[in-house]
């Protein structure tokens, strides 16, 4: 029986997606090995979101070579880093047999899951939000919802199978269901240098009317009576209805831990990232979730070192950090990715020893004096 080794890395979308692979291979008549010196197939989900990332499959490319000088397994690409294209990618990576888009395994294929109480279970693929520092929009291409009714009867067959914790997976989990309403989709200025081009934009979503669908999706995932718990990841924040916040206090089966990624406490900054909201939207926005449920804890990303910041911008975002009280943080330095928005028109001017120092800073406050109180996370 051939072996299959997959290798993850990155966040939780990669993780759900190598999840259906394993289920595709199992289909097949493989079985899966956890030592890739005893695979017929490597398979490597790889991320983009920083260089490092990427310097990890290179490295594991290398190693596979020198571990098999002849007949080595079949070494087969997919993730983020397809981006570059499969020309670009066989010129970096020659070793790379095959470049696999992940929407060829399609949601039909029934994922394989280690843990047999939570499932990740993601409700939509792609990003219209093209913020300037991500991959996103490119590797995984323009934001796709899957059908409310196919979701639930995924997560009805798990609940059937002894599953009774759901985390539901997608890159704005709020706007699932919304795509095809959206405003256009945010203008980038590629071809120009001039910061001020970049345009923000409040919300990249109409108002729905009426139920807003993640909020219905939610309302019917809590109808099926095994499902215990249901967690959300990520959520972005000029999309965060007033519906869900009221169906999130009222809903006792929706966990309290709400990850919501500011990516930086100034003004200047966010208005560079095109995250389309100030600091004071995004305060208010903490305010109000807090007001209505109290026992709410947060979770974040943060990027320090984004081209630009000033010792000036950093300490806001420390500020805004110590007064919404994060519990979590997933907290980065900026590394530029060819083909965003942010390599092609800023110069990276924040030295490397500026950006560890910060990143430590903000690691300190958000995670390590949080040790004793850091929440479930998906």
């Amino acid at each position: 029986m051939p072996k299959v080794f997959i290798k993850t890395l990155g966040c939780q979308a990669n993780k759900a997606d190598s999840e259906r692979l394993l289920g595709d291979y199992v289909s097949r008549g493989f079985t899966e090995t956890q030592d890739w010196k005893k695979a017929d197939e490597i398979v490597i989900n790889t991320c983009s979101v920083r260089k490092a990332a990427e310097d990890r499959v290179t490295g594991l490319i290398l190693n596979i070579n020198k571990h098999f000088p002849l007949n080595r397994p079949k070494i087969i690409l997919t993730g983020c880093m397809i981006h570059h294209g499969d020309k670009e990618i066989h010129k970096l990576l020659p070793a790379v047999d095959e470049v696999l888009p992940i929407s060829e395994v399609g949601f039909n294929i029934q994922a394989v899951r280690k843990d047999k109480n939570r499932a990740l279970v993601p409700i939509s693929s792609g990003c219209n939000s093209f913020c300037t520092y991500c991959i996103v929009p490119y590797s995984r291409g323009r934001e796709k919802s899957r059908p409310l009714g196919e979701i639930l009867d995924e997560i009805t067959q798990l609940a059937n199978n002894g599953f009774s914790e759901i985390t539901l997976i997608g890159q704005n989990v709020n706007s699932f269901g919304l795509e095809k309403d959206g405003i256009s989709l945010r203008k980038l200025y590629m071809s120009t240098h001039n910061a001020s081009d970049v345009p923000t934009t409040p919300s990249q979503y109409k108002k729905p009317t009426g139920t807003p669908p993640f909020v219905t999706l939610l309302k019917e995932i809590s109808r099926i009576p095994q499902i215990k718990t249901i967690r959300f990841f990520t959520a972005n924040p000029w999309d965060f209805w007033d519906e869900l916040i009221d169906e999130i206090a009222s809903n006792e089966k929706i966990d309290r831990f709400i990850h919501l990624p500011v990516q930086s406490g100034s003004n200047r900054i966010l208005k560079l990232m095109n995250r389309g909201y100030t600091r004071e939207d995004y305060l208010r926005l903490i305010e109000k979730i807090k007001s209505k449920i109290p026992e709410v804890v947060f979770g974040t990303d943060i990027i320090v070192g984004f081209p630009g910041e000033t010792d000036a911008d950093f300490q806001d975002t420390v500020d805004l950090a110590k007064k919404v009280g994060f519990k979590i943080g997933f907290v980065a330095r900026y590394s530029p990715r060819p083909g965003t928005v942010s390599n092609k028109i800023f110069t990276d001017d924040v030295s490397a020893k500026t950006k560890k120092d910060r990143w430590e800073i903000l690691d300190k406050i958000i995670n390590k004096d949080n040790l004793s109180q850091r929440p479930i996370v998906p």
